[in-house]
């Protein structure tokens, strides 16, 4: 049984997305899937808006046979460190044959040698990306731009684009690991990563169907964009006001956070460089009070040219998290994913679970327990601080890691 590797985070699952798994299984000669998916907190600093459970149900009613958990330690990172845990994991199953990516160029051949020079992280890489941040230019285009230097036949607005950049992270990730895994990519279509407008009458970003979610407050817009499960899904978890979760539902703790911490204390935590705990405390002196749109406030009089927006969502994210440098050190992200949690399966993943026994390289957690390591304790944490998000909370939703078991889905 061959078997494909997906990095997902479905927030939430829609046409797109659909059309990306039935492409990976086609393209790849797949029997089975095996999704790695972000927990309640996403890449881009944010909340999910339903939780993984939910989000891992979608998953499986679309068709794939297993969703494991990407820690939170590694899916709320760049996309170096989100890469490497992802693909991390899909190598620890002993059973991905392929992974499957989408992207903008659609042409994994330039990535291939683009990844082949950038593996080892050679030191002029090193001195050009510092000087581009000195220069005061953002992460992402710095990097870009350091790789275009010292590759002159690299293209640097398409090395800038956010599905290509990722796509190159997971490229230098299955290097870095010596990991078999085949890696193949396919053209994202009819709609960009961040694309806030919906140009189609079936397709939409992720990204423009939150937009229209909270803005219109109804399911009913998001139909022609979603599967029918996953609007069902969505549905159940809005009446049971555990949906739909954004970064207000988190005004209060986060406030208490930064209200709490010194200048110094700030500076512990990952994520917060350069002095920005001075700019946070400033800050803080301007933004509204807790209460809708008091997170984007603060967002908005952060925001510099330097620290784009998910630069700063993911440092207030640790913060809210109580995530230190110490705690996710390189030395630490370094070793990879040490458990493979499930979050759910179907009767193909429940035989893809009896044959990991035997193939995978680290343990595979079924039922929780914060013995196991230091990151799924920071897992538990972080699923009780999102529950925080519902609007009643119950002590079973601060500890549903302890209490929720992996989602089964038979039809």
């Amino acid at each position: 049984m061959s078997t494909v590797g997906l990095v997902v985070e479905y927030n939430p699952l829609h046409n797109g997305h659909y059309y990306h798994f039935q492409q990976s299984k086609k393209v790849t000669g797949a029997d089975s899937a095996i999704c790695i998916m972000s927990g309640n907190f996403l890449q881009r600093g944010e909340p999910a808006v339903v939780n993984k459970w939910a989000r891992a149900e979608m998953a499986l009613r679309m068709g794939a046979d297993l969703v494991l958990e990407l820690p939170v330690a590694y899916s709320t990172q760049p996309a170096e460190w989100f890469a490497f845990g992802a693909v991390s994991a899909l190598d620890a199953t002993g059973l991905v044959d392929s992974l499957c990516f989408g992207s903008e160029s659609g042409d994994i051949g330039w990535l291939e040698a683009v990844a082949d020079v950038l593996q080892d992280e050679p030191a002029p890489l090193r001195e050009l990306l510092q000087q581009e941040l000195k220069a005061g230019v953002p992460y992402p285009a710095a990097y870009s731009r350091a790789v275009a230097q010292l590759m002159p036949g690299a293209n640097e607005s398409e090395l800038a684009k956010p599905n290509n950049t990722l796509g190159l992270h997971y490229l230098i990730a299955l290097r870095r690991l010596r990991s078999g895994i085949r890696p193949q990519t396919i053209s994202r279509t009819k709609a960009e990563y961040n694309q806030t407008d919906i140009t189609d009458g079936r397709i939409a970003s992720a990204t423009a169907l939150r937009k229209l979610l909270f803005e219109e407050r109804t399911l009913h817009a998001l139909r022609p964009y979603a599967p029918a499960s996953t609007l069902g899904i969505l549905e159940r978890e809005w009446q049971a006001g555990r949906a739909p979760v954004d970064w207000e539902r988190f005004a209060k703790p986060l406030m208490l956070q930064l209200m709490n911490h010194t200048p110094e204390q700030l500076a512990a935590f990952h994520e917060v460089t350069e002095g920005l705990e001075h700019r946070i405390r400033q800050a803080l002196t301007e933004t509204i009070a807790p209460g809708e749109g008091c997170v984007a406030s603060l967002l908005d009089r952060l925001k510099t040219k330097r620290y784009t927006r998910t630069k700063l969502q993911r440092t207030l994210l640790r913060i809210l998290l109580n995530h230190t440098k110490e705690q996710l050190s390189a030395e630490m992200l370094g070793q990879g994913v040490p458990y493979l949690r499930v979050l759910g399966f179907r009767p193909q993943g429940r035989e893809l679970l009896r044959r990991m026994k035997t193939t995978a390289k680290v343990p595979v957690v079924t039922k929780v327990t914060d013995k196991l390591s230091p990151l799924l304790a920071m897992d538990i944490r972080a699923t009780s601080v999102y529950a925080l998000g519902y609007e009643t909370p119950a002590p079973r939703d601060w500890f549903a890691d302890y209490y929720e078991p992996p989602v089964v889905v038979t039809d």
